[in-house]
């Protein structure tokens, strides 16, 4: 079996053999729930076939959720000395972080997979837009996997959890709200550069069912940049 693919498994093994994965779940699918059937502009409120209220909150939700699943993966490793003993072995640095990444990223799926009923539910009510729905789908995989390199980069920094958390979280808050912010407060050149720099305004896009190849290779620069220098910081401790 690929080493890539034993790290994933043994780190995914790792969240369920805790109550971590389950605290996460329940939270994710809680607060998703909560407010597409219940509270505020929800489905019966809006009288529309669509989860774009589904879609809204779990780009917010998962922007609390993946640091929370990425602090541990190399800053728990680094405080205990065992990513010494990990490296030690016949792996790879890449492979190391990309079996982490893709552990990270199937529990992203997994959390996903149990909104199907959503799907299943809105579908039954009314004339629903499979093809844009799919896109929203697929805009939440590609911005969380943004936000999980980008979370595995800060855990690569530290051997503090709590400040791998913050330190995630304070990057994903400024890529989702930050640079959005500034773009909508300057005109010209600067104004849509901060534009093009915010993750919120690419999954926009894709989630109204719209499939730009300058979206899709902005959130595979961001992925290969977390990526890359999560690599290169493991890399500094050989």
């Amino acid at each position: 079996m690929h080493p890539t693919w034993v790290i994933a498994k043994r780190e995914l093994a790792g969240y369920f053999d805790s109550l971590v994965a389950y605290i996460l779940l329940i939270v994710f699918l809680g607060l998703t729930g909560l407010f597409t059937w219940l509270i505020g502009a929800d489905v019966f409120l809006r009288k529309q076939a669509d989860l774009q209220v589904f879609f809204e909150v779990a780009q917010l939700t998962l922007l609390l959720f993946i640091p929370a699943i990425t602090m541990r993966q190399f800053a728990e490793e680094k405080r205990t000395g065992t990513i010494e003993l990990l490296l030690t072995k016949n792996v790879t640095n890449r492979q190391v972080v990309l079996g982490k990444f893709l552990s990270c990223l199937l529990m992203v799926c997994i959390a996903l997979l149990f909104t199907l009923p959503y799907y299943i539910t809105v579908a039954n009510l009314g004339n629903l837009d499979h093809g844009a729905t799919l896109c929203g789908y697929l805009g939440l995989i590609l911005m969380a996997s943004a936000y999980i390199s980008i979370g595995l980069f800060a855990s690569t920094i530290t051997n503090n959890q709590i400040v791998a958390f913050l330190l995630s979280l304070f990057i994903g808050l400024a890529f989702h709200f930050l640079f959005d912010a500034i773009g909508s407060g300057m005109t010209g050149w600067f104004g849509s550069f901060f534009k093009m720099l915010s993750i919120s305004n690419h999954f926009d896009s894709i989630s109204r069912g719209v499939i730009d190849s300058k979206d899709i290779f902005y959130f595979a620069t961001i992925i290969l940049l977390g990526l890359f220098l999560a690599e290169w910081n493991i890399g500094k401790r050989d």
